[in-house]
């Protein structure tokens, strides 16, 4: 019964062709694209890969995922250097990207469904906890949780819920209220594997000598800020010699008008914004 339903649902999975399950195979499985962008939702919401079409001549595709941490996109990464490389690849960064949290690697359970196709992958989709492996004889347990999803991405409606293009996703609200102070913990305990994630990402993109930016987007904030993972980020950029620029305290892009909200950037931001790391690209091309 295992074996039967697991595959039942491994089909149904892999048969989607919108929403955010689609886009991590298309990611992972599919993609042939000059320029890739990985990150978070500010990625996908900030980054759009048809005006870097226009201004690098490159073929670009937004692999962001929602909440997904580094260690999300070094898979990713290492399923896409598995087919092909890329030219160059933007690393969107966020602030606490290493900050220790007891349940961050809960995320990895969306790239359960590629671990047996995807030697790869593996070890770091084992990070999710000490009897991953176990668990993962059973052909069911990486798509249990994902029952609602499968049956909806197989529907029209999942089409209409998530308007996505070439994975940037559109915000289109915008910021009714006064600007304030972005508040967050600046004494955090750091996650030594997710800095080792971000090293190794560097480094493969080194190896391949795929041209790698790495970039902290803008947030909405009157303070101006530090952040201990964008400096250590930083820091470790400038020893790999890797660009790294940081737009978290970028005042020309603070304008309630251009934000959905404080971490996001709506769809006029996202033109800006993309257009303005674009510019950058051609710059130290």
């Amino acid at each position: 019964m295992d074996f039967s339903i697991g595959n039942t649902l491994r089909y149904f999975y892999f048969k989607q062709e919108s929403g955010l399950q689609y886009q991590a195979t298309y990611a992972i499985e599919k993609t042939k694209e000059d320029l890739l962008i990985f990150g978070s939702s500010r990625a996908c919401n900030h980054y759009m890969p048809t005006i870097f079409e226009e201004k690098l001549g490159l073929s670009s595709y937004n692999v962001g995922r929602y909440g997904s941490p580094v260690l999300y996109h070094l898979a990713v990464l290492k399923g896409v250097l598995k087919r092909y490389t890329p030219k160059i690849i933007i690393l969107d960064l966020n602030l606490q990207e290493f900050e220790k949290i007891d349940d961050s690697y809960d995320v990895l359970s969306s790239l359960l469904p590629y671990y047996k196709t995807h030697p790869e992958m593996r070890s770091i989709i084992l990070m999710r906890g000490k009897y991953e492996r176990l668990k993962l004889l059973s052909n069911i347990y990486p798509f249990n949780s994902e029952l609602l999803t499968i049956a909806i991405g197989n529907t029209e409606i999942n089409k209409r819920r998530h308007d996505d293009v070439k994975g940037f996703i559109a915000l289109r609200d915008n910021w009714k209220f006064p600007i304030k102070n972005y508040s967050f913990p600046q004494n955090y305990a750091l996650d030594s594997k997710k800095i080792n994630a971000y090293k190794t990402f560097i480094n493969a993109c080194k190896k391949q000598k795929i041209k790698l930016l790495i970039v902290c987007s803008p947030y909405l904030s009157k303070n101006r800020f530090k952040d201990s993972s964008i400096e250590i980020g930083k820091q470790i950029a400038k020893k790999e010699n890797i660009s790294f620029l940081d737009y978290s305290n970028y005042i020309p892009l603070i304008n309630p008008n251009l934000y959905h909200d404080n971490p996001h950037l709506n769809v006029e931001g996202a033109r800006m914004f993309s257009n303005l790391v674009a510019d950058e690209v051609l710059k130290d091309r």
